[in-house]
C-alpha cells in the first residue's frame, strides 16, 4: 500500500500541487517547480550528474544539432502516436526509465509513477532499488511493466528477482551494465546526499523551507528498499540496505553472466548502458532483444558521448536484429521524433517524469507524460507524418553552419 501522510496534509499537498501544475507548460516548468518544492539534497540527487556534468549537458544539447525536415500538403487529420516495443503495444514511443528511490522526491513514489504510466498507455520500468516492491507495483499498475536488474554477486538474488517478476507478470527485464561502481556525483557530496548522509547546514535549512515535503515524509512510514529488505536481518533502514546493495555489485561481471540471465528469464530482455557499436553487437549476439543507448543520464563516466550522437552507428551495428531505444536528454516531442528518424524504436525518460513527480506527485507525472504525448502528436502533424512508422531518415539532418 502507498504510505499515507496525515489526511489534512494529503489535502493541502494536493491543493498546492494543483496550483503549481496549472502554471506548468513544459518540462522546464516542472523542473523549476520541483526545485522549489523538493529539499535541495533530494532535488540535486535527481538533477545532478558526474564530475563537471559535461555529459549531462550534451545529452540535451546534442539534440539541438539536428534539424527536422517537414513534408507539407499532407493529410494530417488523424495522428497515431502508438507503436510497439518488444511486442508490447504502447500509446506513444516513450518509456519510463528505471529510477531509484522515487519516494525521495514525493511520497507517492513508484506507485504513483506506475499508475500514471498505465494511464498514459506506456511502459513503466521499476528499479531494483525502488522504495516499493515488485509485487506492490504490480498490484496497482495494470499497464505494461519492466523490471530493471543487475548481475549481483549473489546469483540466488538474481534468480529470486526473475521468479518474482515472472509471478507478477512483468513483461520484460532490463539489465543495467554501466553501474559496476558509482560515478563521482559532486552535487551529492556538496549537499551531503551520501552513504552515510552528511547533510550540511544549508541542506538542513532546505527541509524547513519545504515544509509540505518534510511533513508528508515525517508522517508517512519510513521508506525502505523494498525489493531487498527481506535479505537483511535486523535494521531495515535505507543506509543498511544501500550498503547491502553496494556489496552485491560485482566488478568481474562479463558477457557470459548476462547471457546466463537472458537464458534464465527466457522472455523479452533489454540491455541498458550501451554506447558503442561493439557492445551493441555483443549484446545482440548473447540474445538481447533491445539495446538501450544510455550513459546513465551522465551520472557515471563524464565526457562520454550522448546517446543521440552515437545512435546512428549503433542502429547500423544492430542491423535490425534488436530494437534500439534512446535514453538520455529527451525533453521535447521533437527530441523523440529526431531519435525515431535516426532509427530508434522509442525513447526513455527518467528525469522528465521525476520533474513531474517532484513538482506535483502522481498528478505531476500525469502532466509530464501528457505534455510529452501532446508534443509528439503536434510535432508529428507539423512534420507531415500521420503515424510513427512513417518517420524516417529523410526527416532529419545535421544542422549546417551558415557561412558568411
Amino acid at each position: 500500500m502507498m504510505p499515507m501522510p496525515w489526511p489534512f496534509l494529503r489535502t493541502l499537498e494536493a491543493q498546492a500541487s494543483a496550483w503549481y501544475l496549472a502554471r506548468c507548460h513544459n518540462l522546464a516548468d516542472l523542473r523549476r517547480i520541483a526545485k522549489w518544492r523538493v529539499p535541495a539534497p533530494m532535488f540535486h540527487y535527481m538533477d545532478g550528474a558526474a564530475d563537471d556534468e559535461v555529459t549531462l549537458r550534451r545529452n540535451v544539447s546534442d539534440f539541438d544539432a539536428l534539424e527536422l525536415l517537414p513534408r507539407n500538403l499532407v493529410d494530417i487529420t488523424h495522428i497515431d502516436t502508438s507503436t510497439t516495443v518488444l511486442g508490447q503495444p504502447i500509446g506513444m514511443p516513450l518509456i519510463l526509465a528505471p529510477t531509484g528511490m522515487s519516494r525521495l522526491f514525493h511520497w507517492h513514489g513508484e506507485l504513483g509513477v506506475s499508475r500514471a504510466a498505465a494511464r498514459a498507455g506506456t511502459i513503466y520500468s521499476l528499479s531494483t532499488v525502488g522504495t516499493h516492491s515488485i509485487e506492490e507495483v504490480a498490484a496497482v499498475c495494470d499497464g505494461p511493466k519492466w523490471f530493471q536488474i543487475y548481475v549481483f554477486r549473489d546469483r540466488g538474488l538474481v534468480t529470486e528477482f526473475i521468479e518474482r517478476c515472472r509471478a507478477a507478470r512483468y513483461h520484460a527485464l532490463c539489465l543495467t551494465i554501466d553501474l559496476a561502481l558509482t560515478g563521482n556525483r559532486e552535487r551529492d557530496l556538496r549537499t551531503g546526499m551520501t552513504v552515510p548522509p552528511a547533510l550540511t547546514l544549508k541542506s538542513w535549512a532546505s527541509f524547513f523551507l519545504n515544509p509540505l515535503w518534510s511533513l508528508c515524509h515525517l508522517s508517512s512510514p519510513p521508506f525502505t528498499l523494498a525489493n531487498v529488505a527481506h535479505r537483511v536481518s535486523g535494521s531495515k533502514d535505507v543506509q543498511t540496505l544501500q550498503n547491502y546493495i553496494g556489496s552485491q555489485f560485482d566488478r568481474s561481471v562479463g558477457w557470459d553472466d548476462a547471457r546466463a540471465m537472458i537464458e534464465q528469464w527466457d522472455g523479452p530482455f533489454a540491455i541498458k548502458g550501451v554506447l558503442t557499436a561493439e557492445d551493441a553487437k555483443r549484446a545482440v549476439d548473447i540474445g538481447a532483444n533491445a539495446i538501450i543507448v544510455s550513459n546513465h543520464g551522465g551520472r557515471q563516466l563524464d565526457h562520454v558521448p550522448s546517446p543521440i550522437a552515437v545512435l546512428p552507428e549503433i542502429v547500423e551495428a544492430v542491423d535490425g536484429r534488436a530494437e534500439v531505444i534512446v535514453d538520455g536528454g529527451v525533453r521535447r516531442g521533437t527530441d523523440v521524433l529526431k531519435a525515431l528518424a535516426l532509427g530508434a524504436k522509442a525513447c526513455m525518460t527518467g528525469r522528465g517524469y521525476l520533474f513531474g513527480l517532484g513538482a506535483g506527485g502522481e498528478a505531476g507525472v500525469d502532466r509530464a507524460l501528457a505534455q510529452y504525448k501532446r508534443e509528439i502528436a503536434l510535432d508529428m502533424a507539423l512534420l507531415g507524418v500521420r503515424s510513427v512508422k512513417e518517420i524516417g531518415p529523410h526527416h532529419v539532418r545535421h544542422r549546417r553552419r551558415i557561412r558568411d
